[in-house]
């Protein structure tokens, strides 16, 4: 449950009015250790850049472009960290192969639990997802949000931002990996 006040009034937000809001799944893998280990199996090879199979913990550049993609989309929005965005987490390769193989996921859970930590003060989640708060928020009776704006184009994933970040990858974070027999 997320309890916060806006403009005086408590508000609610359940995992149950979040997953029906957004018609989210809620049944799936949870815990992304039990992806099944034949998958990720599949997967350490389906994602390599080479011909070796990557490890679960590795560096990006190991990695086919679109595996790159969807490795930065998961880190700017589900595993915000610290850290290098040069490198795979096992959490996030698991979560990769779990998308890729069509694994069922329990997308309620694992995005409400981003939406509270989105709300805890001091967290390190971006706070850049007020469209989708407001669509929860304007079922609720009584509550004023004010007019809305237009989002700012900059920040709208089109063909043009899709063709850079392949080209920057591919030129400076391409290299080959595979490795050199002395």
């Amino acid at each position: 449950m997320v309890v916060s006040t806006i403009k005086g009034k408590a508000v609610e937000i359940s995992e149950e009015v979040f997953a029906a809001t957004f018609e989210l799944p809620t049944e799936g893998l949870i815990d992304f250790s039990e992806v099944p280990k034949d998958l990720v199996f599949d997967a350490r090879s389906l994602f390599s850049i080479s011909k070796e199979q990557v490890s679960i913990s590795c560096l990006k550049k190991e990695m086919k472009i679109e595996y790159r993609l969807l490795s930065d989309i998961l880190a700017k929005t589900i595993y915000v960290k610290a850290g290098s965005f040069d490198a795979v987490t096992r959490e996030q390769f698991m979560l990769m192969t779990a998308i890729t193989f069509n694994v069922k996921v329990n997308w309620s859970r694992l995005l409400f639990d981003v939406l509270k930590e989105m709300v805890t003060p001091g967290s390190r989640h971006a706070k850049g997802y007020a469209i989708q708060i407001c669509v929860l928020l304007e079922n609720i009776p009584g509550l004023e949000l004010g007019e809305s704006r237009a989002f700012p184009l900059p920040r709208v994933l089109n063909e043009k931002t899709v063709h850079r970040y392949i080209f920057i990858n591919e030129k400076f974070g391409g290299e080959d990996v595979t490795p050199k027999n002395p």
